[in-house]
């Protein structure tokens, strides 16, 4: 009897997990709100033009908050932040309003975005801006008209986004800095 129990609690875990029922999906992205503060700032997300991110870590519902999208990159090249990182998104550039406001709900999986480095837009606090888009020809034509170019995200330079002082995207040295410009 108790192998018979067994052998069907482990065909329904098996039968959940097939079905993506088993609690593994990445949480949904938050609609960005007033509530939101930068990780690294301190700062209303909202008080900062351009696009930005939001993490979440393990099974936590909660996202962390970033007030530009380079930030939300930096925090997964740092090696003192966590590491059980479930979801990470970014602002949808190419559907957003403005560059004043980014939209509060066009979040892309980060990892799949095309990201322009290098252009002449600023970020939040002022840094140089990864600027993600859900298309590589939207990317392309921001690039176009901005300068940069349009790299994957497992492609974005290290120092572009820590700022190790040594020539970034566009040439020009990057700020020295200790962790992220958020």
């Amino acid at each position: 009897m108790k192998l018979r129990l067994a052998l069907a609690i482990s065909a329904l875990v098996l039968l959940a997990a097939c079905s993506g029922e088993s609690g593994l999906e990445a949480p949904k992205p938050q609609t960005l709100t007033s509530e939101a503060i930068g990780r690294y700032c301190g700062m209303n997300v909202l008080e900062h033009p351009g696009p930005k991110g939001q993490i979440m870590l393990g099974q936590i519902p909660e996202p962390i908050w970033f007030s530009s999208a380079r930030d939300a990159v930096a925090f997964t090249m740092l090696p003192e932040e966590p590491k059980d990182i479930s979801a990470i998104y970014v602002s949808d550039m190419a559907s957003a309003p403005s560059w004043e406001e980014p939209g509060p709900a066009n979040w892309i999986d980060a990892r799949q975005a095309f990201y322009v480095i290098g252009s002449t837009m600023r970020g939040g606090m002022g840094a140089p801006e990864t600027v993600p888009f859900s298309t590589e020809a939207a990317a392309a034509r921001f690039a176009g008209d901005n300068g940069g170019q349009v790299v994957s995200f497992a492609d974005i330079p290290r120092d572009y986004v820590l700022g190790t002082g040594e020539t970034g995207a566009t040439g020009n040295p990057t700020p020295e800095i200790t962790g992220a410009t958020d």
